[in-house]
């Protein structure tokens, strides 16, 4: 359907791109730098919303104190609350949501095509699978061989987690904490989702942790 034809977008786009760079990986880099591009306006809108949020945390504080044991007078004032400064609580999930379509889109275009088949980018031989690198030695599970490009990945996205995530005055002890488990979890959760992805997937993912970050 739709994910189909933004597929074959996005693979028409690469082509383009390849016939002026002579590398797949190359062009996997520039084509996710056009599509944040593309993006960067809502992402800008979802900065401003989560600079807005951190502005009016004391008041929601506040407002925790005061209604804590009414919690649907607590949902009212902190909606009015939202309202009154153009707040959008989810503003700052926007840009991972807008990535997704594009993502699955893009797994799914290259899963089924060849053009990545051989294609080699530094130590990746072919990004139409996982990278592999030998080790002269056999770990549990993992075998004798590690797909190294997904563990750098991870390493970006927690950096990512670090620099990007906003510490709020006021802000409750117990959603910090779990913001900091998240930016551990999340990280380890998409290296286990990505290690046996093919390599210009896990490269595109790469390059969209560097840029956003």
């Amino acid at each position: 359907g739709k994910l189909d034809m933004i597929g074959r977008m996005l693979v028409g786009a690469l082509e383009m791109i390849h016939k002026v760079f002579k590398n797949y990986g190359v062009s996997i880099i520039v084509l996710t730098a056009l599509i944040n591009l593309v993006l960067f306006p809502l992402t800008r809108v979802s900065y401003m919303s989560m600079k807005r949020m951190q502005l009016i945390q004391p008041q929601m504080t506040k407002l925790r104190e005061q209604h804590k044991k009414n919690p649907e007078k607590l949902n009212k004032e902190m909606m009015e609350l939202y309202k009154k400064h153009k707040v959008n609580p989810f503003g700052g999930c926007l840009p991972m949501i807008l990535q997704m379509p594009v993502f699955i889109a893009l797994y799914v275009a290259l899963s089924k095509s060849v053009i990545l088949i051989n294609s080699q980018l530094f130590w990746i031989k072919d990004l139409s699978s996982p990278d592999r690198l030998g080790l002269p030695f056999t770990l549990p599970v993992l075998g004798n061989e590690i797909h190294v490009l997904p563990l750098i990945m991870c390493a970006g996205m927690f950096f990512q987690q670090k620099f990007t995530q906003i510490k709020m005055e006021g802000q409750d002890p117990a959603v910090e904490s779990q913001q900091k488990m998240m930016a551990v979890m999340m990280p380890i959760m998409f290296g286990f989702i990505f290690y046996s992805m093919p390599s210009g997937l896990v490269l595109y993912w790469l390059t969209n942790t560097v840029i956003m970050t």
